[in-house]
């Protein structure tokens, strides 16, 4: 509900983020909007949403790289069995 009414351009409140879980079907726990309210007092959403974009990038990025890596594997272990084939192949033929 925050991160909706940030991306609004609304204020962050008690009150709408009350009425975003009610009008999502979800029971607005008064506490826990509260403390929410009270954790993001001193954050600044933009710069937390642009250094979790990068946290999540790393990872993506080192995953990419190591499926890269098998793939490269792969290829070699199947060029290994095809030139092992192809000797194989020949030594039928003298």
């Amino acid at each position: 509900s925050a991160m909706l009414l940030h991306s609004a351009k609304q204020e962050v409140t008690e009150d709408k983020v009350t009425k975003i879980l009610q009008a999502a079907g979800a029971h607005a726990d008064s506490s826990r909007v509260k403390a929410l309210i009270a954790s993001l007092k001193d954050i600044n959403i933009d710069d937390a949403i642009a250094k979790a974009a990068v946290v999540q990038a790393a990872p993506v990025a080192a995953a990419e790289a190591k499926h890269e890596g098998k793939k490269a594997e792969v290829k070699e272990e199947a060029g290994k069995s095809e030139e092992e084939a192809a000797e194989g192949l020949g030594s039928l033929f003298g």
